[in-house]
């Protein structure tokens, strides 16, 4: 973790060295033979997915959020992650996925993270365990321009299920967003499709495959952290409500900074997490400690996301 000094109004959470040797304490112990679904449930281990997922009971998970490694070179904690050939990158997401689809119920949802450079290997490797029904792609704007080329301002996610299609959960008014009307429309001098609110006029629209309302975490948002390539916790929270019921499990193997873990436990969901960086498990603990009393998404207010700004 880094101990450079901080913006007084910097939010990020930064753990002291007493803290994480208190939270390491209540990580998962790694196990040696296999788990039951109260065994994995809520819990964040700490080690390498692939040991960890071979002993977790099959089919216990109703969802899985995939985030792993995009094929950049990044460093993590300390642990370089170097970008190789796609072919290469294509091996390395073959060397997992089995892993998961055992692990997901039937009807159960995948959603893959990827940037464009790695889109098409992920897809490719995806439709081999899972019917792949959509490509998200959300806006983000953190980032620097370049002189040479486009500004990557979006990622994708890769919507999937375990077959059979006709047990997929999907609850699409959970994820309608709250737009500014600009333009508002009267029919038999009523509102058509929106309402007046104090805060203005607004509009309730269907959950589409476009998201342009995200905010990436930065130091002023209490979420934030010093992982490198966290999510934020209004997208995770779009595909949970999105696909699972109150008490389904949501499993993460790449856990990072715990934003499935925090976003799962606000939401009344389980979770169970793997990352392998013991630095990023005691930042998943202590967002899953706050979690338990503080629910708030930012961006998701009665029971709706807000376009971004909206309220202003």
């Amino acid at each position: 973790m880094d101990d450079r000094p901080r913006a007084k109004n910097n939010r990020t959470l930064v753990l002291t060295p007493a803290q994480k040797k208190t939270l390491a304490k209540k990580l998962a112990p790694l196990p040696t033979g296999p788990l039951t679904r109260k065994e994995a449930a809520d819990r964040v281990f700490a080690g390498d997915c692939f040991e960890v997922m071979n002993h977790l009971p099959e089919g216990f998970a109703a969802m899985a959020v995939l985030d792993p490694p995009y094929n950049l070179t990044k460093e993590f904690n300390g642990t370089m992650f170097r970008s190789r050939s796609e072919d290469a990158y294509r091996d390395y997401l073959a060397s997992w996925m089995p892993l998961v689809r055992r692990l997901i119920r039937p009807g159960g949802a995948v959603y893959l993270c990827c940037d464009w450079k790695c889109s098409p290997a992920c897809y490719e490797i995806l439709r081999r365990h899972f019917l792949v029904l959509n490509r998200i792609t959300w806006q983000r704007e953190k980032g620097r321009s370049s002189p040479s080329n486009w500004k990557n301002a979006c990622e994708d996610i890769w919507y999937a299920v375990a077959p059979p299609k006709n047990k997929t959960v999907f609850h699409a008014d959970a994820v309608r967003m709250k737009r500014r009307v600009i333009a508002p429309y009267r029919e038999n001098g009523r509102p058509k499709d929106w309402s007046e609110e104090d805060a203005g006029k607004f509009r309730l629209t269907g959950a589409s495959n476009f998201w342009d309302d995200i905010s990436v975490p930065f130091w002023s948002m209490p979420e934030n952290t010093d992982h490198p390539a966290q999510k934020p916790e209004k997208l995770i929270a779009k595909l949970i409500l999105a696909s699972t019921d109150p008490g389904d499990l949501v499993l993460d193997p790449f856990g990072g900074s715990g934003t499935t873990a925090a976003t799962a436990k606000k939401l009344g969901r389980k979770f169970t997490v793997i990352e392998r960086e013991l630095d990023y498990c005691c930042l998943a603990l202590e967002r899953i400690r706050r979690a338990e009393h503080d629910k708030s998404i930012q961006g998701y207010e009665d029971g709706v996301f807000w376009e971004r700004n909206a309220k202003h």
